[in-house]
């Protein structure tokens, strides 16, 4: 599945490197030498890209592509968003993408369907799944925590959220 993991900046110095702006949590195996990236957002791109290397200067990164050698060159990229193929299903046990979560179903734990996961919230104090109720009700906020998510099966398309009673009922 494609995600976006940057966006191009402006050229940095005049060795056909560029800044980008972070939007992975992998920035280092995302734009790792050799990493195939796809910009994206507007019309004469390339299809796609291969990083030469990368470095960070003052928290920012700065990268290399293979065939843009100079200030110029580089500067045909800025602004494009920058998609990386990456596998949802790899990751740790108890870790998932917000893409592979986001459609799933959500079920009580008396297996009534409550509605789909429409959203993951990242707050400062843990995730929230918003889930968007199958009775056309306000969207429901629950917190990704295992008391309250005790099951999620990506394969099988469903989560069960074991929640307190009357939080379902809160509008």
């Amino acid at each position: 599945m494609r995600v976006v993991v940057g966006r191009i900046g402006r050229a940095q110095g005049i060795r056909g490197e560029a800044t980008v702006e972070v939007r992975t949590d992998a920035p280092e195996e995302r734009f790792s030498t050799g990493a195939v990236l796809y910009p994206s957002g507007r019309v004469g791109l390339p299809e796609q890209i291969t990083v030469a290397g990368h470095r960070w200067q003052n928290g920012r990164l700065i990268v290399a592509v293979e065939g843009f050698a100079d200030r110029t060159s580089i500067e045909t990229l800025r602004g494009a968003i920058l998609e990386a193929d990456v596998d949802v299903s790899r990751v740790a046990h108890d870790e998932f993408h917000d893409l592979a979560l986001v459609g799933l179903a959500v079920r009580g734990r008396d297996e009534v369907h409550l509605g789909q996961i429409s959203e993951v919230l990242h707050l400062p104090a843990q995730d929230v799944l918003v889930v968007a109720r199958v009775d056309d009700g306000p969207d429901m906020l629950v917190p990704f925590i295992s008391g309250m998510v005790p099951t999620v099966d990506v394969a099988g398309g469903f989560v069960v959220v074991d929640l307190p009673d009357g939080l379902a009922d809160l509008t």
